[in-house]
């Protein structure tokens, strides 16, 4: 069965796994995403926080452990929505809200901060979601989010363990399908250059671009840091709304 974005999760035998993969040492998640997340978030103290694409509210929780004032977390997922508001249960300052990132209300000058870990590069119209987050986040207010890496997305190839990394059709934007935890999901390519040029047109001064060099402390072993170092799985942008 094939499917797009958080419907994936919804599959039980793909959230089992899913969750089991994320409590596994040195996943990638915690080991080169998360940690350039926290640099680029800086200090989130009485921030009003909107979450796009939340999973569990697992990082919702950090969030508020770290004062942020209020977080609201986007998830599509049945199966996420429920485990997050698991997690959210002794937050009175933090909810969900189960519905897809195209379908949010954004409602105006609202956040003080949207993210999207991870979630952007399933959308297909990034150019309409961006400019609805622009008008949610209050002046000055700040939008950061990862996807994986467009060199990553223009070939994608099955789960496992790769040792070589094929980089072809990169100029050509689309849907690719990747057999992932032994189901099929669709993610949207784009290149670099489209995800720079999306966040600028709906709005923002681009303040950083980051990928996700691997730092040694964050691994346990050398072998992992040193397959880490040769190509970049995540890309991270940056932008303040004018």
């Amino acid at each position: 069965m094939s499917y797009h974005g958080s419907d994936f999760y919804d599959n039980d035998t793909n959230f089992e796994k899913y969750m089991e993969r994320r409590q596994g040492q040195e996943n990638a998640n915690d080991t080169l995403e998360k940690p350039v997340i926290w640099q680029l978030l800086g200090d989130i103290s009485d921030r009003q926080v909107l979450d796009l694409g939340c999973g569990d509210a697992g990082f919702g929780v950090e969030l508020l452990n770290k004062g942020c004032a209020a977080y609201v977390g986007i998830e599509g997922s049945r199966n996420m929505v429920e485990a997050a508001s698991s997690n959210l249960t002794d937050y009175n300052n933090g909810t969900v809200v189960h519905t897809r990132i195209e379908d949010f209300a954004y409602p105006r000058d609202s956040y003080d901060l949207v993210l999207s870990r991870l979630a952007i590069h399933y959308l297909q119209d990034i150019e309409r979601v961006f400019q609805c987050i622009h008008q949610s986040l209050k002046p000055s207010g700040r939008f950061v989010f990862s996807v994986e890496h467009p060199v990553i997305t223009s070939t994608l190839q099955p789960s496992g363990t790769r040792t070589n990394w094929v980089v072809d059709n990169y100029f050509s934007e689309g849907y690719r399908e990747q057999q992932w935890l032994g189901g099929t999901v669709h993610k949207y390519h784009r290149t670099v250059e489209d995800y720079f040029r999306a966040i600028q047109e709906a709005g923002f001064t681009v303040e950083h671009l980051r990928e996700s060099r691997p730092v040694r402390e964050h691994f346990l072993n050398d072998e992992t840091y040193e397959r880490r170092c040769r190509i970049p799985l995540f890309l991270f942008l940056a932008g303040r709304k004018s």
